[in-house]
């Protein structure tokens, strides 16, 4: 069993188990203390009701829970505990957690107090609710003056805050199933948690626009409470079942396949120069060479890169922070110097100002920043000839908020990353479905200008909410980790397939999902499933996605997205089961040829066992 944790996940450890609560016609699960996925008649109500408390870079303050009593019946359950949340400077806030549930309603409640001054981004409630059958629908919003917003869910990602002043949200669940989720004790306001990758509407204590970190002061207890209430009319109908077997349905797009993009980093140059081989092997095109100045970068990481890009033949993108310290044509001819010097031959640069690596939530003061317009004019003067592209070096979340003048570049890119807010498998996976509104957002923002994403990892590459990423060497899922053992693991190699099916209709010039080498690479480390130095697994989805390079990209639509992705071409059809269990698939037709990518061979037939985060191909 170990093994299997260690060849599935990266690492030996099991995540929290999930204990099932119900009454009467609702059902809700219990894990480390918080509420996941509240179902009425099997329709999903809440993705999630949760009391969080976040340090001052936004990390996550783990709890500690003591005292935990629970009582059941079939109609009614009673939960009961205290938790313990410590902060990085050893303060403690202790809360006293209430949860009861019915058949048509549940309470979660917390009475809290600080052992001393507590330094926190936000402590307080965190409401999830559902992107899938509620994006774009109608919702009630009732503020704290009593008033209330008629309004519909967002569609289009918002980089603003779609609903503030909160005191309760009525949203259709269901035909004739509709919840009012009611929120007490401070000021409340919801956020597009797509943005970030998340699959859900986040609504949450404490407005962006006040200061944080903020202090709760030693011996200052404070309260807050969620209520949800279930509102069914009689015939309202139950969730039909899912069936056993997935089926799969193919059509034509007027998209081509990307190139397959690998980062590099000067810290891990020399295991890089190493694996310069691994490139040729996965088909990759493009090298995203990483160079910000602020953390030491010079002309050694510069000889370095040119030295790969040698060996490997490869096209470079350098992916340069621009400190803009001193004149813009200044700083840029020196960095153009530089790069002659080195030898480094670019096909784009991609220049984005240092400072636009920092989010700037909603309400705050932006921070002085030359306008974008002048630092590309000046990157052009310095690099005549050379492809320029603008965007953001982070996340989707602050091109949304600050959107670069597409007219003025080459093409826009961005990164995204799944464990900014919770790092467990499901909402790992669950990332799929906001990763789609994120690419047709930023179509609809840019049109047909262009598009890269990446390198997108597992693990935080850099946090744009605090001063640094979690260390993690423990391997932990954590949130906002700057190593996740999941990228070692079949777990890692479904979750690249997954996401490179869910943007390539979105006809990308280039997808990045990895660097060469080091935590977020293709070259497994010492300790791990795979033998070290040996590809990880990964990779080998990486060289089936980088064999399609070019080639017509056919739309697959599964009737279960939640458990099965996948991309075709005209003569392979790549999926990924995002599941921990085992999945049926009914494929389109016989095929010619069916193995695990990276893997053995299966038996031809118009059905294929898809085991858990096992990524196939099929030969049409």
């Amino acid at each position: 069993m170990s093994s299997d944790l260690l060849r599935l996940y990266g690492t030996n450890e099991r995540e929290p188990e999930n204990r099932i609560f119900t009454a009467g016609d609702l059902n809700v699960a219990f894990q480390d203390g918080n509420l996941r996925t509240l179902r009425f008649r099997g329709h999903e109500v809440l993705r999630g009701v949760s009391f969080l408390v976040r340090d001052k870079d936004w990390g996550t303050c783990s709890a500690e829970i003591s005292g935990l009593d629970v009582q059941e019946s079939g109609e009614r359950f009673d939960i009961a505990y205290t938790a313990r949340f410590k902060a990085p400077s050893g303060a403690h806030l202790d809360c006293t957690i209430t949860i009861s549930g019915t058949a048509t309603a549940v309470t979660f409640a917390a009475d809290c107090v600080s052992d001393a001054d507590f330094e926190t981004a936000r402590a307080g409630f965190v409401v999830l609710h559902p992107v899938i059958g509620v994006s774009g629908q109608p919702v009630d919003v009732r503020h704290g003056d009593g008033r209330v917003e008629r309004a519909q869910w967002p569609d289009r990602i918002e980089p603003w805050q779609p609903f503030k002043d909160i005191s309760a949200i009525t949203h259709r669940v269901a035909p004739g199933i509709s919840a009012v989720t009611e929120f007490v004790g401070d000021i409340f306001e919801m956020e597009d948690q797509r943005n970030w990758t998340d699959g859900s509407y986040k609504t949450y204590v404490r407005p962006l626009a006040l200061p944080w970190p903020y202090l709760v002061s030693k011996d200052q207890p404070f309260s807050q409470k969620v209520a949800v209430e279930i509102q069914a009319a009689d015939d309202a109908v139950p969730a039909t079942g899912t069936s056993d077997v997935i089926t799969v349905q193919l059509a034509p797009t007027a998209r081509r396949f990307p190139e397959i993009g690998v980062g590099l980093r000067p810290e891990c140059l020399a295991q890089e120069l190493a694996a310069v081989d691994t490139l040729r092997t996965i088909g990759a095109r493009h090298l995203i060479a990483h160079f910000d100045p602020d953390a030491g970068h010079g002309i050694a990481a510069l000889k370095g890169y040119a030295d790969i890009a040698e060996k490997s033949g490869l096209k470079v993108t350098l992916e340069l922070a621009v400190p803009c310290r001193r004149p813009l044509a200044e700083e840029m001819a020196g960095f153009a110097a530089l790069v002659r010097d080195a030898g480094l031959i670019l096909e784009t640069l991609f220049v984005c100002p240092s400072v636009d690596r920092q989010s700037t939530p909603p309400g705050s003061i932006w921070p002085e920043c030359p306008p974008l317009e002048h630092v590309y004019a000046a990157a052009r003067a310095a690099f005549p000839g050379v492809r320029l592209g603008g965007g953001m070096m982070s996340y989707f979340t602050e091109l949304n908020r600050k959107r670069v003048p597409g007219d003025l570049v080459d093409y826009v890119s961005h990164c995204t990353n799944p464990i900014v807010h919770a790092a467990d498998d499901l909402s790992v996976m669950q990332t799929f479905e906001a990763l789609r509104s994120v690419v047709s957002s930023t179509r609809a923002i840019y049109g047909e200008k262009p598009y890269r994403i990446g390198p997108s990892t597992l693990a935080m590459r850099q946090n744009p909410y605090g001063s640094a990423t979690k260390e993690n060497s423990a391997g932990a899922r954590i949130p906002m980790a700057n190593i996740d053992p999941r990228h070692n693991g079949a777990f890692g190699a479904a979750w690249t397939l997954a996401y490179a099916a869910t943007v390539v209709g979105a006809g990308l010039e280039v997808l990045t999902l990895s660097t060469l080498a080091g935590s977020f690479g293709l070259v497994a480390g010492e300790g791990e499933a795979t033998a070290q130095g040996a590809l990880r697994p990964l990779a080998h989805v990486l060289e089936s996605l980088g064999a399609l390079t070019g080639q017509d990209v056919y739309s697959v639509e599964t009737s279960r997205p939640n458990a099965v992705l996948g991309l075709a071409s005209t003569e392979r059809l790549l999926m990924a089961n995002i599941t921990a269990e085992m999945q049926r698939v009914a494929l389109p037709a016989l095929p010619l040829a069916v193995s695990l990518i990276g893997g053995e061979a299966l038996p031809v037939s118009e059905q294929v066992i898809v085991p858990p985060y096992g990524c196939v191909e099929v030969v049409l």
